[in-house]
């Protein structure tokens, strides 16, 4: 059980409690304690995991996965115990699939409320993929998939809260502290006022330190006389406002932070900005590697 658990990315306490309720559990089982996963198994727990990927209940999702996979009188003769060796080595083939595996695994542990099997995962995916490959191929999918679901409704929130924490958490670990950036002055990364959805400026700031371009990040979103003062004291080298919904993106803003004897440059990032409303000279940022690659080049580029 064990070794399935780890391939599953949830703890072996989360499948007994699969298999007492649901059903979802071993073919077979042997003399004593040790229970027998064959494939069809393995099978089922990844239709599971699929299923609760896309917003279902675990209850939904186990009944999904014995419909798309009933069980058989001859299952119980299918062969082999899984071992270890099978869950660390993946075949070529569906190496392409890593980043949607990954997301299945961390997607269950949350819905499973495993605290240290997300925080684990984390920190795994994102040393596997790197940062922003890991925020795009499978932090911010389970994300808005969980999202989607549990917004809004009072039972099931809590999954969302604690993925949250979980990757704030992995982020800010993954944001090497700089002793010699190659940027003399900073870039300020920071929320338009009223925005909430200010973690992909984490990721951000965590890239950013990998290629050793030093930040200075607000995670709290500041009143708009606030950051005026601040880029006025801080003098960045530039300025990267985010907003991710139209309701709070406002053009003003970069008025207000560009005033000054001191000009940074500034950046406007995320789906909130229409490009249409955005004054001239304000540049308007990709997703985020995109981003990354364009703040690098216009800070260091010319001394890379």
């Amino acid at each position: 059980m064990a070794s399935v658990a780890r391939r599953l990315g949830v703890a072996p306490s989360t499948l007994r409690t699969w298999d007492r309720r649901y059903g979802v559990g071993p073919s077979r089982h042997t003399n004593g304690r040790h229970r027998r996963y064959g494939s069809s198994d393995i099978g089922r727990l990844e239709l599971m995991q699929r299923a609760l990927l896309r917003g279902a209940s675990t209850a939904e999702a186990a009944k999904y996965a014995l419909e798309q996979m009933p069980r058989t009188a001859t299952e119980p003769q299918e062969t082999a115990v899984v071992q270890v060796a099978e869950q660390t080595t993946a075949p070529a083939a569906e190496d392409h699939d890593v980043p949607s595996r990954l997301a299945r695994r961390l997607s269950t542990a949350a819905l499973a409320m495993d605290f240290g099997a997300v925080q684990r995962m984390l920190a795994d995916t994102i040393r596997e993929l790197g940062v922003l490959p890991a925020w795009t191929g499978v932090v911010s999918p389970v994300l808005t998939a969980l999202g989607a679901r549990w917004r809004g409704v009072s039972a099931g929130a809590e999954v969302e809260y604690l993925l949250a924490e979980c990757v704030y958490a992995a982020l800010v670990r993954a944001t090497p502290v700089l002793r010699e950036p190659r940027n003399q002055r900073p870039v300020l990364l920071t929320c338009v006022p009223d925005e909430r959805d200010n973690m992909p400026m984490y990721a951000l700031a965590a890239a950013l330190a990998g290629r050793r371009i030093g930040t200075q990040l607000f995670g709290a979103s500041l009143p708009a006389e606030v950051l005026a003062v601040t880029v006025r004291r801080s003098v960045p080298a530039a300025v990267v406002l985010w907003s991710g919904r139209r309701a709070t993106a406002d053009p003003r803003l970069f008025a207000r932070v560009s005033r000054g004897r001191q000009r940074s440059r500034l950046f406007a990032c995320g789906p909130g900005w229409d490009p249409a409303t955005l004054p001239d000279k304000i540049e308007l940022l990709g997703e985020l590697t995109t981003a990354a690659d364009r703040i690098e080049h216009v800070l260091v580029g010319a001394r890379r």
